[in-house]
């Protein structure tokens, strides 16, 4: 074979392999893109901190120019080999970071489009500045193309800004016109730092007694999640909304509200979490009584009175209702008994009325939302004494201290977004176990610049609940790791490993004539 058609076989498909390898590091970004809630700002800020994951990009990148100068069959040919290992290592990412799938919206495939119409206009220069032939011009624009994804993406996110905005307003503005169209709901926001998804089916269960009732789904709590809640499962014959309310910055809670605008309100909790966002605790409180601030006057605000930063600010509205263990508040809770069966306390209401409930829920801090949950069906007009059967109905939310039971072994599920406190309150859940008592943990993230200390601490709480600890990535645990040597853990019980099954294989080998009780806290989402 003639060695110059050689080189023009080769190279086609060297081009073939570079359109492959576009999608592949497109698809991945694209992901975490999503993750990031589609916000450059985050997005950047991840990219820097994750440049390991796209190092392969730098080789491409250093073995361009060679491409273009020296085009020659030697060349093409690594160039093949480099491309192949790009497609396979973002194979493998594909795999790894899958806990929470990429969903391609309309807006995901329009980024898609745009970002392969920018990734072409480069193609197209090359056809222009091709150093040999117009082919090989290409075929080196598009090389270069591969490690321009990254980047190419987020111009393209800001490049649709204005066409997201008409989108997005559009269902916004169909959303006001339904709830408009039904203003006989009534609406009830739920935020907090945690505890909102939990609290939000809680009411749904009880509220259910005597309303029918409308709750925003999964996790959903951003904007455009509340607004395709309501244009497609809002009904006439509803009667209230819980609408769960999340926010990563300030404003976010207000944006929630003037779509949906809340007639009652219930903060579960306010504590350090999104800090990389917020930046500090005063945003955060800021944000989370937006709720408060947007209800129209008679509304009722639900707050949990055992929380410092949200009894400090209770005083700035009117109409609060109070709730938690503590004597100064309107509805608490006393003689708490918990157990692996469940949990057991007495809720006394501000009109005297008192009554003794059972759950499968565990941990303090879940009576509590359970106790906020029956403060609002009980100020909705549903005695206490009919609350009982649907308190015992009670099932914990999806990776919210959810017992699995195997016999002698009890797996207790809390790998939904741990933060500080309630990193404290599962530990110390832990230790009220009869058995051995074990942890398996990858920390917490998203805490700025208090995120080593907050782990640190962490580690000082597991130490003094836990019987063995493992931790999962060496790296990123180590202020944990410290933390518990501090307090004088055993360090044979102490054991930092890569991976979440290797922690696993750890545990179930201990060898005890005790039942063990694992407890795995928090599981990092997937651009982590």
């Amino acid at each position: 074979m003639d060695l110059a058609l050689f080189v023009k076989i080769i190279s086609v498909i060297c081009l073939l392999l570079c359109a492959w390898a576009f999608f592949m590091v497109l698809r991945f970004n694209l992901h975490m893109l999503q993750l990031n809630g589609y916000d450059n700002e985050e997005h950047f800020h991840w990219l820097k901190s994750n440049f390991g994951k796209q190092k392969l990009l730098v080789i491409v990148i250093c073995f361009a120019p060679f491409l273009c100068f020296f085009v020659n069959a030697v060349t093409v040919c690594i160039a093949i080999f480099i491309l192949y290992v790009v497609i396979r290592f973002y194979g493998f990412l594909k795999k790894v970071f899958t806990k929470k799938k990429l969903v391609y919206t309309t807006r995901a495939m329009r980024l898609v489009i745009t970002t392969c119409i920018l990734g072409a206009l480069i193609a197209f220069i090359g056809w222009f500045a091709g150093e040999h032939t117009r082919f090989f011009g290409i075929l080196h624009a598009a090389f270069l193309d591969v490690c321009f994804v990254p980047f190419l993406l987020p111009f393209a996110n800001v490049i649709n800004r204005p066409v997201e905005h008409m989108v997005r307003q559009y269902y916004i503005n169909d959303a006001k016109k339904i709830l408009a169209e039904n203003d006989h709901i009534r609406v009830i926001g739920v935020t907090g730092s945690y505890g909102k998804t939990s609290l939000k089916f809680y009411l749904n269960t009880l509220l259910s007694v005597k309303y029918n009732v409308l709750v925003t789904p999964e996790s959903y709590n951003t904007p455009m999640g509340v607004v395709k809640t309501i244009r497609e499962q809002m009904k006439s014959t509803h009667e209230i909304f819980v609408c769960e309310m999340g926010a990563r910055k300030v404003g976010e809670i207000k944006e929630i509200c003037d779509i949906v605008h809340p007639r009652d309100g219930l903060i579960t909790s306010i504590g350090p979490q999104h800090l990389e966002t917020f930046f500090n605790m005063d945003n955060i409180v800021k944000t989370k009584f937006e709720l408060g601030d947007a209800l129209p006057d008679g509304g009722l605000l639900f707050l949990n009175g055992d929380n410092e930063y949200i009894t400090g600010n209770a005083g700035n509205y009117k109409n609060t209702v109070m709730y938690g263990a503590g004597d100064a508040n309107g509805y608490r809770t006393e003689n708490v008994s918990v157990s692996d069966m469940g949990t057991t306390f007495t809720v006394i209401a501000p009109d005297g009325e008192k009554e003794e409930f059972t759950t499968r829920l565990i941990g303090g801090h879940n009576v509590i939302n359970v106790l906020g949950a029956i403060a609002v069906a009980h100020a909705y007009g549903i005695p206490l004494a009919d609350l009982k059967i649907p308190v015992r109905r009670l099932q914990p939310a999806e990776h919210r201290l959810q017992l699995i039971d195997r016999g002698t072994v009890t797996v207790i599920d809390d790998t939904f977004n741990s933060n500080p406190i309630g990193s404290k309150a599962a530990v110390e859940m832990l230790h009220l176990f009869n058995g051995e008592h074990i942890l398996i943990t990858p920390g917490m993230v998203e805490l700025g610049e208090k995120e080593e200390e907050y782990n640190f601490k962490f580690g000082t709480y597991a130490a003094e609940c836990c019987d063995y600890i493992f931790l999962v990535g060496v790296k990123r645990t180590k202020p944990i790791y410290d933390g518990v040597l501090s307090k004088g853990f055993d360090e044979k019980r102490l054991k930092a490993v890569d991976t979440l099954q290797d922690a696993m294989n750890l545990a179930n080998a201990i060898k005890s004539e005790k039942k063990k009780y694992i407890l795995l806290e928090n599981d990092l989402p997937d651009n982590y």
